[in-house]
């Protein structure tokens, strides 16, 4: 069996943070290992209370997992002070995995910041450089491209931006009322979009962290960067149109829809970034036909 090593915040209320990260990581069929950079106590109206962990607990932590089973993948979510940021980066440094995504939990749909400066540059000084992939929501492709992004050029010129700075892939994610559900990944000089539809649930507690693990489940089990984003965008579109409705405020999604197991499918070798001839995509029609074209930068013929 795969494995899969969630860094990130725990959520009381089981929406979001590691507890949607291990669900989502189970849920994809690999086994799913947890950092925990912070405990929270929150629910679906809000968070009350926060408790970080101590720089030196966190490596404990990422060491006894690396030591014994090493994974096959490391998403990280939520981490809001520099120096376990700067711990984190040091030690997949050190253990160096194959495939590290990254949501960036920087700056939340309303605009407002969620971390301080000094945490956001170390992300970007530290461990954006060693990702495979990051996945901004568009405030935080603002930030990351220092530039506005209010329609799809913008969304490619920014996508582009970010992966050149910090050389890898980014997938800036469509919503916030641009561009519907619809997702561009960048990587190696070209770009692709994810279409997809908007589907009409207020509960979407959850949906960042159970995306990003959903990537990282994929590539550890072998798919390749494009396959992995289109298995894990299918499964969030699933969790969401469950349409579960818990608790009193932005509920969380059914992370256990899938009871058929389809979203459990290995790939038949290992890839961790696009691999066009890769045997994943083999046999496998969805990946062939779904939606997608390379898109120019705006004002210039294409990506080089």
């Amino acid at each position: 069996m795969r494995t899969a090593l969630t860094i990130a915040g725990s959520d009381s209320s089981g929406g979001a943070g590691i507890q949607a990260d291990i669900k989502t990581m189970m849920a994809n069929g690999v086994f799913a290992m947890s950092a925990i950079t912070a405990l929270t106590a929150q629910n679906t109206t809000g968070v009350s209370a926060i408790m970080n962990a101590s720089p030196g607990f966190l490596r404990e932590e990422i060491d006894e997992v690396f030591t014994d089973i090493f994974p096959d993948a490391v998403k990280i979510g939520m981490v809001s002070e520099a120096s376990l940021i700067r711990v984190i980066a040091e030690r997949l440094r050190h253990y160096r995995p194959a495939c590290i995504v990254v949501d960036p939990v920087m700056v939340a749909t309303s605009g407002a910041k969620l971390i301080s400066d000094d945490a956001i540059a170390v992300l970007k000084e530290e461990l954006f450089p060693i990702a495979t992939i990051l996945t901004p929501n568009i405030p935080e492709t603002e930030v990351l491209s220092e530039r506005t992004v209010q329609t799809p050029d913008d969304m490619i010129a920014a996508a582009q931006a970010i992966g050149q700075k910090y050389h890898c892939a980014v997938l800036c994610k469509g919503g916030h009322n641009l561009n519907d559900a619809n997702d561009l990944l960048y990587r190696d000089g070209s770009c692709r979009w994810f279409n997809g539809k908007r589907i009409q649930n207020p509960n979407t507690h959850g949906t960042g962290c159970t995306l990003s693990s959903a990537i990282a489940s994929n590539l550890a089990k072998g798919f390749d960067l494009d396959t992995s984003v289109e298995r894990a965008k299918e499964y969030i579109s699933g969790a969401l149109g469950a349409m579960l409705d818990l608790g009193h405020g932005s509920g969380p999604m059914n992370h256990a829809f899938d009871q058929d197991g389809k979203f459990m499918r290995e790939a038949d070798g290992t890839h961790c970034g696009p691999d066009t001839d890769s045997s994943a995509n083999a046999g496998n029609p969805s990946a062939a036909d779904r939606s997608s074209a390379d898109c120019p930068v705006p004002g210039k013929g294409g990506l080089s």
